[in-house]
């Protein structure tokens, strides 16, 4: 299936496809990036451990509540970024978005696109009642990327995490489904992204 947002005439699409192993180069030079690990679980990857890495994301089909399913960001055929999402709950219609992209292809508003394509077809495939961002409390870009897709701050937990051996705080946003069918139609100058991803089997509980 192809799922298309936002697409402005005139301007290059971002394509959202399947990761694949032939991306290991450029997955590996993102996540050996300490600026992109500095908020993620990850220590910056070596070659081999990025191998790895990418190995655990390659998953594809049908996946079952709690099972991520992540995408490459594919920009003129150079992978700038990975994008993924996970069904927490079925029963409760709960989706949750991620993400992390190359810092030099950041102020461009790719990051945004993608965001607001995945959060998009969350709610139109999922029939997600509600998508949430975690975040480490510090990430200040990533928090304010949320926010300019209209997402709310829902509680702010206090050190509830140990990661890279310190205690971090953790930030939950959220957008209900019809809070987003108000924010919709305000995205206009977002660039045109196309999401090539087959139509889910949606899990039960």
């Amino acid at each position: 299936m192809k799922h298309q947002s936002w697409f402005n005439e005139g301007m290059q699409s971002l394509v959202i496809r399947p990761l694949v192993e032939q991306d290991l180069a450029r997955h590996a030079a993102i996540m050996g990036d300490e600026a992109v690990v500095r908020y993620l679980y990850e220590e910056s990857l070596s070659l081999n451990d990025a191998e790895a890495h990418l190995a655990r994301r390659l998953a594809a089909g049908s996946a079952e509540p709690g099972e991520w399913r992540n995408f490459a960001v594919d920009l003129g055929g150079h992978l700038i970024g990975e994008v993924g999402f996970v069904l927490n709950s079925a029963t409760h219609r709960e989706a949750e978005v991620g993400y992390f992209f190359d810092p030099a292809f950041g102020g461009r508003g790719f990051a945004t696109s993608v965001v607001a394509t995945v959060v998009d077809w969350c709610f139109s495939e999922l029939r997600a009642h509600r998508v949430v961002g975690r975040l480490d409390a510090r990430n200040q870009r990533s928090a304010l990327l949320l926010e300019r897709l209209r997402f709310t701050v829902e509680g702010r937990f206090r050190e509830n995490e140990f990661v890279k051996g310190e205690w971090t705080d953790e930030l939950v946003y959220a957008v209900l489904e019809h809070e987003w069918e108000v924010v919709r139609p305000t995205l206009t100058t977002l660039v045109p992204v196309v999401f090539h991803v087959k139509h889910p089997d949606l899990p039960t509980e």
